[in-house]
C-alpha cells in the first residue's frame, strides 16, 4: 500500500527542514498542494529541498514546475480536468464521486477518492461516502491499487482502507496537526508519527 503525504496548504518557516527529514525517513511521494499561492513561493521551497528528492514530488497547480525542477508528476484537482496541452508525463487526479473512478483511472497513473471521512485539515471537508458505498464499489472492482483513499485518513482507519482494496492513502492533517507552524520548532513528534504511518502501510 502506498503512502502519500499532502503538504500543509500554507508555507511556513521550518517546512523545508521537515520535508527533507521526511524524505530522509523514507517518504516516497509528496504532493505539493498550496492552493491560491504565488508560484514563486513553491519555487523557493523546491530550491531548498535536495535535488535528489525532486523526482518524488507531484505538483498541484503551476505545472511548469514539473519540468523546471524535474518533479515526479502533476496532479489535477478534478476528475475531468485536462492536463496542459502536449503534456506526456505522470498524471494523478482527484475524484469526488465513485462514478468518476472508472474513466479517471484510464487517464491517470493513480487517483484520489475523497472525502472518505471528515477531514483533519479542513473543517469544511465533510465525509461524502458511506462505508456501504465503498464496499459496493470495491465489490464492483472500482476500488483497486490505482485508487488512494483521501479525507480523514489516520492510524486508526488505514487498515480498513487496506481491507477495502485501496492502493494507498493520502495523509495531511493527521501528520501536520502534530506541529504548530506558528510557534513550534521541535518536529520530532511529527517525524515519529510518520514512522508509525509508514510501518502501517507496509
Amino acid at each position: 500500500m502506498k503512502l502519500i503525504i499532502l503538504t500543509q496548504p500554507t508555507f511556513f518557516v521550518e517546512e523545508d527542514k521537515i520535508l527533507t527529514t521526511l524524505f530522509d525517513e523514507g517518504m516516497e511521494n509528496l504532493h505539493l498542494y498550496k492552493p491560491g499561492s504565488e508560484p514563486v513561493y513553491s519555487e523557493r521551497l523546491l530550491t531548498l529541498l535536495p535535488e535528489d528528492y525532486h523526482k518524488k514530488i507531484t505538483v498541484h497547480d503551476h505545472f511548469y514546475l514539473k519540468e523546471e525542477y524535474k518533479l515526479g508528476g502533476i496532479h489535477l484537482n478534478h476528475a475531468d480536468d485536462e492536463p496542459p496541452y502536449g503534456y506526456k508525463g505522470h498524471i494523478s487526479r482527484t475524484c469526488h464521486a465513485i462514478g468518476e473512478l472508472k474513466e479517471a483511472k484510464k487517464r491517470s497513473n493513480y487517483v484520489f477518492l475523497k472525502t472518505i471521512f471528515d477531514s483533519h485539515s479542513n473543517p469544511e471537508d465533510k465525509q461524502t461516502l458511506s462505508y456501504e458505498e465503498l464496499e459496493a464499489a470495491a465489490d464492483r472492482g472500482l476500488i483497486d491499487k490505482k485508487v488512494y483513499a483521501m479525507g480523514g485518513m489516520n492510524l486508526e482507519n488505514v487498515k480498513m482502507m487496506k481491507d477495502l482494496g485501496f492502493g494507498g492513502v493520502v495523509i495531511c492533517g493527521d501528520l501536520w496537526n502534530r506541529f504548530n507552524i506558528h510557534n513550534q520548532l521541535d518536529y520530532k513528534e511529527l517525524i515519529a508519527h510518520f514512522g508509525k504511518l509508514r510501518k502501517l502501510v507496509n
